[in-house]
Parts: structure tokens; C-alpha cells; sequence
């Protein structure tokens, strides 16, 4: 484009973390085989994790972490009136993630057994679309950085972006991975949403549902099938409890 002389309109994009691991974040830094053509992509005003720019022309906000503070929610509020767009970024962002295992408890007790005479501002743990409007959705815990480069080429180029509504079952099979159900373990595999291409299965260990609700799910059969080999009700409920995607169910 250079050697025409036609400047090249790059989409401003910036990186905010919230409460979580940062997980996410570094998984934009990883896969370094595609990392100089994602980073071409588009242009990087705001990513504390891999570069010391701090612009706030933005147009395309990728939102990392769940919200736990008030001061939280007036940050977010103002990145969604600048961005254009806003990708939420890991089960955190998309559902609360592990953080909302606090909402279990005290709050109020907890900040005082914690801070003592100093306590912390702090309230429930809720996912981003709670307090704003979301515009995408990439769960996951991390992302898969696939699927965040397949975002960023719908969002620069308008290219299609495929969704998947079958479960992370299909992925296993695909990947000739033994069922963990068939070794002993609980799985949410059945019910989850497929897209990670299944390494938790696949390493050994079966799947927590980061990705949430795979479309029109057969809970039935599932929890059927969960009774079936054995687990308690609260083995179920603690695994569809841990990262939020499954709320509803609870």
C-alpha cells in the first residue's frame, strides 16, 4: 500500500483489564507465529500488558475481567462511550468468571476479617454486559487466540465470524479423545459451547464450562447421564458454578 501512496486505515484498538488474572491479555502476546500479522492488523493505543502507549482514541475495546467495584463501573462506562465496539474478553468478561465465587459470601464480613479498620470498596461480581452494552462475546479461560484473531479479521476486513452452537463433545471426538466420563471424571463437555478445540479433555481433564451454554443444550439428557455414573448433586453444582456461564441453572 506504501508504494501507491494510500495510507492505511488501521482500526485503533485498546486492551483494558478489570478484575481477574490478566490471563486473557497475555494470551493477545502468545501464538507467536501469527503474532507480527495480528499486531499489523490494527493499531495499539492501549495495552498495558505489552506496550507503554496510553491513548484514548479508540475505536474497538477488548475488555478483560469481571467488575467488582464501583469505581469499575464508571471506568467500563466510559470505555463503552468511547469504543465504537466492545469485546468481552474471557469468561470473566462475558460471565463473572471464578471471581463471582465470592458472591457466596459476606461481602461486608469478609472486607472486615480481610482489611480490618481499612476496608476496601467492594460489591457482588458481575459480568461486563451488566452495566453496558456488549457488541461481542469471546469466552473462554483464556481465550483462544484463534478465535480473538478471527474477531479482529471480522471487525478490519468484514469477513464472516463463525459461531459455535454444537458442544465441546464434537471437538473431543474430532480430536479422538476418550470421553472423560468414560474414565471416571465429570464433564461438561456435553453442554458447553465448542470453539476451544477441547485441550482440557484432552490433556486429562474434564471440561468446567469456561465457554458457557453450548446452543439449545439437552440438559435432560445430561444430568441423566450425570446421575448415571455416579456424581452427587453437589459435585454438579459446584462444576457448573465455578466460571458463571451456567447462572441460570443454578
Amino acid at each position: 500500500m506504501d508504494h501507491l501512496r494510500i495510507e492505511k486505515k488501521l482500526p485503533r484498538v485498546a486492551v483494558f483489564d478489570f478484575t481477574g488474572c490478566e490471563g486473557c491479555e497475555l494470551q493477545l502476546a502468545n501464538k507467536e507465529e501469527t503474532l507480527g500479522a495480528f499486531l499489523s492488523a490494527i493499531d495499539v493505543v492501549h495495552f498495558r500488558e505489552v506496550s507503554s502507549a496510553e491513548g484514548d482514541d479508540y475505536d474497538v475495546a477488548l475488555v478483560d475481567g469481571a467488575i467488582s467495584r464501583p469505581d469499575e463501573v464508571e471506568r467500563l462506562k466510559a470505555i463503552r462511550q468511547q469504543a465504537k465496539v466492545l469485546v468481552a474478553m474471557g469468561s470473566c468478561a462475558c460471565f463473572g468468571g471464578v471471581n463471582r465465587l465470592k458472591n457466596a459470601y459476606d461481602l461486608q464480613e469478609a472486607n472486615r476479617e480481610v482489611y480490618g479498620d481499612c476496608p476496601k470498596e467492594t460489591m457482588p461480581t458481575q459480568a461486563v454486559k451488566h452495566f453496558v452494552a456488549v457488541d461481542l462475546e469471546v469466552p473462554g479461560c483464556p481465550v483462544n487466540k484463534d478465535e480473538i484473531e478471527r474477531v479482529v479479521q471480522h471487525l478490519v476486513w468484514d469477513l464472516p465470524l463463525c459461531t459455535f452452537a454444537y458442544p465441546v463433545c464434537l471437538q473431543c471426538k474430532q480430536r479422538f479423545t476418550v470421553c472423560r466420563f468414560d474414565m471416571g471424571e465429570l464433564c461438561l463437555g456435553p453442554i458447553t459451547r465448542a470453539g476451544c478445540n477441547a485441550p482440557c479433555p484432552a490433556g486429562g481433564l474434564g471440561c468446567w464450562g469456561c465457554r458457557g451454554p453450548a446452543k439449545n443444550p439437552n440438559y435432560q439428557e445430561f444430568f441423566a447421564l450425570v446421575k448415571e455414573k455416579g456424581f452427587t448433586e453437589r459435585e454438579l453444582h459446584d462444576r457448573l458454578g465455578f466460571f458463571g456461564g451456567f447462572e441460570d441453572l443454578l
